[in-house]
């Protein structure tokens, strides 16, 4: 599902870009994830934010898919200038930052989107939990301008 969502409020007009997509809860997922946050961000103009982006999102679907049960939903908005990706997964448990040793090999993905992201957080839903991550973005214009300033288009 995609779509644009254009709200006015008083004098100003606020383009909000939304996307999301079930993945089945399997290892392919992550990549399936990968590419569409690719794609997505890229026709949104959101070309600088593709590779942190894409980083977070496969850390989030991997833990949905290792951890959880159930199908994944993969959501992004981005409205006023913030890119604001979501994965829900159909356990309860929200996730805790861990310290792990240098030698792990695993358990880092929440400590790079702390590092990577501006924000980012989790709370239950009715069928289990979210995580969501947010990042400043700039669209491609011929100056730098917010999300917000941009025309609204076909998703």
């Amino acid at each position: 599902m995609s779509s644009i969502l254009t709200a006015v409020t008083g004098r100003r007009q606020t383009t909000c870009r939304t996307a999301s997509w079930w993945l089945a809860p399997a290892l392919g997922s992550v990549c399936a994830a990968r590419r569409l946050t690719r794609e997505k961000l890229a026709g949104w103009g959101l070309a600088d934010q593709v590779e942190v982006a894409e980083l977070l999102v496969s850390e989030l679907v991997g833990n949905a898919v290792e951890h959880a049960y159930g199908p994944v939903r993969l959501s992004f908005s981005a409205e006023d200038g913030l890119l604001r990706c979501e994965v829900e997964d159909e356990n309860s448990e929200l996730p805790q930052m861990r310290v792990v040793d240098a030698d792990a090999e695993s358990g880092r993905g929440l400590f790079l989107v702390d590092v990577l992201s501006c924000c980012w957080g989790g709370v239950r839903t009715a069928r289990g939990k979210a995580i969501w991550f947010e990042l400043p973005v700039f669209a491609r214009a011929e100056t730098d301008s917010p999300i917000d300033a941009l025309p609204a288009v076909a998703a």
